[in-house]
């Protein structure tokens, strides 16, 4: 896997202060994106054991409220099992951060291929960003399409659950 960038206090992508790691890669190339030079596969810089040392210690930090994992697309299969390793990884060594990921698939996709990862997250914000959805005062999301999904009540109701401050 490789990554654009790690931000040390991120107030922008999920609830409180958090170490937010943008992902490198992305398939869907939404028009609109904020993020366009995270779409590159080859982009960005190479994912190791000690980036992701410093990455779980920043987020250990006791001012920080948790963990948010962006892009690009960290839930693109070239990324997904990555990002599940870091996701499983924060959650044994702080369980009571918050885990966000940010995903242009939707919740119903990744369910039939990928459910290994809502073990470990917290909240998903799903859907692929639309130009013409798109909502300045939308809290955690840019377009209207997308939703802010509580994962753990989801999966325990058996329901798409949203996400309540």
């Amino acid at each position: 896997m490789r990554y654009a960038q790690i931000r040390k206090c991120d107030v922008a992508n999920g609830k409180g202060i958090r170490t937010s790691l943008f992902v490198q890669g992305c398939t869907f190339q939404c028009k609109g994106c904020f993020n366009t030079d995270t779409w590159d596969f080859e982009g960005g810089r190479l994912w190791d054991e000690s980036i992701e040392k410093q990455f779980v210690e920043l987020t250990g930090k006791p001012h920080i409220a948790g963990a948010t994992i962006l892009g690009g697309e960290p839930l693109h299969p070239a990324n997904c099992e990555c990002v599940t390793r870091l996701a499983k990884r924060l959650k044994s060594e702080y369980p009571e951060k918050s885990i966000w990921v940010y995903s242009g698939y939707c919740f119903e996709e990744l369910a039939e291929r990928e459910s290994e990862i809502f073990e470990y997250i917290d909240v998903l914000v799903d859907g692929r960003f639309e130009q013409d959805k798109k909502d300045l005062s939308l809290r955690f999301r840019g377009s209207s399409n997308q939703r802010v999904i509580d994962i753990k009540k989801t999966l325990e109701e058996g329901r798409i659950t949203l996400y309540m401050e």
